[in-house]
């Protein structure tokens, strides 16, 4: 696909999916101020985790009263009033998308099963935000550090909307951090960007705009392949709560 044409939020942990995170909440602030509306229209995408009830309640009762939520389930396990796939092009109307956690790999192939990728990038050019977490950081990326395979592996085959590799939940699990350096440094994935839980990267037009967290002393870093492998750079990364 063509890079992103719009504005793509890709949170590496925290927000409503990770309410044991410092001011947790602070990120999912910062993306409805993104919209400029009082209350934006915001879809949930929760193909990651198989459309998993617990995850479409937490996210119902997150942005309830500050949002008017949706819900689409590929599925076809949503809660009543879900998005029938039949209407896929009411994303176009969306302030927000927001896409969960869970497998990168088989979110990529419902969603290329199901024509989405096309129609998010066509929201983008018209003005929705495109948001996520971890599986939701990763896809619009090239390629990603992900865990869909049991053990972290390198994947390449990303939607491509943002340039090079990602990985969520740096510094958060055991091996992301170490596994994504070696990678990079290899050369079995691109440079790119990683961030750890209660950290956003704020892209527009598919360029870097800026680092924001909801946790004080978490970071994002560009990681770079250099002549004796990986480097790694700290993103400066503005606090949105104290």
């Amino acid at each position: 696909m063509t890079r992103l044409d719009g504005t793509v939020l890709t949170i590496g942990g925290g927000g409503f999916s990770m309410p044991e995170v410092a001011d947790a909440g602070s990120i999912d602030d910062f993306l409805l101020g993104l919209t400029g509306r009082d209350t934006p229209r915001v879809w949930f995408v929760g193909t990651a985790s198989g459309d998993a009830a617990s995850y479409v309640e937490r996210f119902v009762a997150a942005f309830d009263g500050r949002a008017r939520t949706s819900v689409l389930a590929l599925f076809g396990n949503g809660p009543d009033g879900a998005i029938p796939l039949d209407r896929l092009d009411d994303v176009l109307e969306q302030d927000v998308v927001y896409v969960g956690g869970g497998s990168t790999a088989n979110l990529l192939a419902v969603w290329r099963l199901h024509g989405l990728p096309e129609l998010l990038a066509e929201a983008a050019r018209r003005g929705t935000v495109l948001a996520g977490i971890s599986a939701g950081m990763n896809c619009w990326f090239e390629a990603s550090s992900t865990d869909s395979f049991g053990p972290y592996a390198p994947l390449r085959d990303g939607l491509g909307l943002l340039r090079g590799s990602a990985c969520p939940h740096y510094r958060g699990e055991p091996g992301r951090r170490e596994t994504y350096l070696r990678w990079v440094g290899t050369g079995a994935l691109p440079d790119g960007y990683a961030a750890d839980d209660g950290v956003a990267l704020l892209w527009r037009g598919g360029e870097l705009v800026e680092a924001v967290g909801e946790a004080r002393g978490a970071s994002a870093y560009r990681v770079h392949r250099g002549v004796d492998g990986a480097v790694e750079t700290p993103v400066p990364t503005r606090l949105l709560a104290g």
